[in-house]
This record gives structure tokens, sequence and C-alpha cells, in this order.
């Protein structure tokens, strides 16, 4: 359940809050410092998103690009204090993760249903294992949003615990053991360090 302040779900300011960050367009004939490294990430991501894919995929550019500065946004602010990660509940991320997964799975089926289904049995498989490996592969294309909707739960919430976990201590220890409370707080750097770089490897 989503914390409320003063009677609005912080989930909600959150979500909400990526669209009112980002620069807008500029009428002049340059762009500003802060527009041009926006353009120039989001240029770089879609060019190593759809680097591999056909003409064809290109048409999700701007729905998977969307996307992605969407999560980082989200998890990038939730690590400032006192503010709420709704990426950190799982219910939002298998509301982003089943619709999508949904999607690829019958645009596969309807487009190209020789090739979708040839992923649900391995080559060269012996004819006793067919029966038992189609049930398992189809078991495991229909757990897939779910497992990478946990994933991305337990990450950014494990990581969101563990910082909280270090804070309070350094706090404690500050008046009892000042050289211990130091040596946490450096560790507490370099952990948050790291958060960041999760926030960005898991949207």
């Amino acid at each position: 359940m989503s914390p409320i302040f003063l009677g609005v779900p912080l989930a909600a300011i959150a979500i909400a809050l990526p669209w009112i960050l980002f620069p807008t367009p500029t009428t002049r004939w340059t762009n500003n410092r802060l527009l041009s490294l926006q353009n120039w990430f989001i240029n770089r991501f879609t060019q190593q998103l759809l680097l591999p894919v056909n003409m064809e995929g290109h048409k999700w550019a701007a729905l998977l690009t969307s996307l992605m500065i969407f999560l980082i946004t989200l998890n990038m602010l939730g690590l400032l204090p006192y503010t709420f990660t709704p990426t950190t509940q799982l219910s939002i991320n298998l509301g982003l993760a089943t619709p999508l997964w949904l999607a690829t799975v019958i645009i596969g089926m309807r487009n190209q249903p020789t090739h979708a289904l040839g992923h649900l049995l391995p080559e060269g498989t012996p004819a006793p294992l067919i029966p038992v490996l189609i049930i398992i592969e189809t078991i495991s294309l229909f757990i897939r949003p779910l497992a990478l909707g946990v994933r991305l739960t337990a990450n950014l919430t494990a990581g969101h615990l563990l910082i909280q976990l270090i804070a309070t201590a350094s706090f404690v220890l500050l008046s009892m053991m000042p050289a211990v409370a130091i040596t946490v707080t450096v560790v507490l750097f370099l952990l948050t360090l790291l958060e960041v770089a999760v926030a960005m490897i898991q949207a």
C-alpha cells in the first residue's frame, strides 16, 4: 500500500513527477544544455536498443524509449531522501510487465506463428521428452512477466532497506564509536553509488 501524505498517495506524486521535470522543447534555433543532454541520451539509448532489430521492429522505438526514461527517472528519484519509489511495489511492476509481455506474445503468434511456437521446443529434442519440454517451456513463457516484475521489486526494495539499515546503524554508532560510524558512513556512500547503478540497470 502506498504511503499517504496530507491525504495524497505518494505513489501518484512520484509517478507524475518525472513528466514535470523534463524540459520543454525550445522555440529557438539551438537547444539549451539540458535539452541537448536529454536528446543525446534518448538517441544513444534508441540506437543501442534497436541495433539488433530489423526495420519492422523500429516502430516500437517511441514506446520502449519513453518507458525506459519513465522507469529510470522513477528509480533515480526514489533514491532522494523523503521520496517514494513506486517501482518497489509489485502491483506497478506487474501492471507494466503483463500488457507488454502479452502484446509481444500475441503479435509473435499473429505475425510469425511458426517461429513463435518453435521456441516452445528446442531443436534436437528426443521424442519421449517432447511433451514434457513443451509443458515446461509454456510454463516458463507464462511465468516470465511475474519473474521479471518480482526481480525488479526485490532488487530495488533490498537496496532501499540496506541503505536504511546502514544509515540507522551509522547514526546510532556516532556517539558510542565515532571511528566505526565514519567507516560505516563511507560504506553507505559506496552503497548509494551502487544503488544508483542498480536503479539505472533495473530500468
